[in-house]
């Protein structure tokens, strides 16, 4: 290794240290705000990689994060916490569907619901508030908001 590890991205240093945990071979991967401070592009192949981990190594990935499209994105259950207590446990798609008590805990919903709610704002009806890009896409589509 020619570079010194200061000379990383913070990427990069991200990367390196995932590695190093990766080589002991966890069943579990827990991970605090681990895209905090990357690109939009970063952002993406980080949880990226954290999505083939599970997929291909059959590793539990827990992340805390406060970015809901993460959550929205890649996540297979989600549980809120406040004040270290359990407040609410779902599938992504059944808790952003709360999005009273979401707005109220002052979570946020993801991009593509709040883009949802903006167009109920305007008369469009959904059946079920999308959270993903691809799921509002797929019902605008379908007709409108409606299954």
């Amino acid at each position: 290794m020619e570079r010194s590890p200061f000379d990383l991205s913070g990427g990069q240093m991200r990367r390196v240290a995932i590695a190093g945990v990766l080589a002991m071979e966890p069943e579990v991967l827990v991970l605090d705000e681990p895209t905090a401070g990357l690109d939009p592009k970063g952002r993406k192949d980080m949880m990226d990689m954290f999505l083939r981990l599970h997929q291909e190594k059959n590793i539990a990935i827990v992340l805390v994060t406060h970015l809901m499209d993460d959550v929205a994105n890649f996540a297979d259950y989600v549980y809120v916490l406040e004040k270290g207590a359990l407040v609410k446990s779902g599938r992504p798609v059944d808790v952003f569907q709360d999005v009273k008590w979401v707005q109220e805990k002052q979570i946020g919903v993801p991009m593509a619901t709040e883009f949802a709610l903006r167009l109920q704002e305007k008369g469009l009806h959904f059946d079920r508030l999308p959270i993903t890009a691809e799921e509002l896409a797929d019902m605008l589509l379908a007709g409108g908001g409606g299954k």
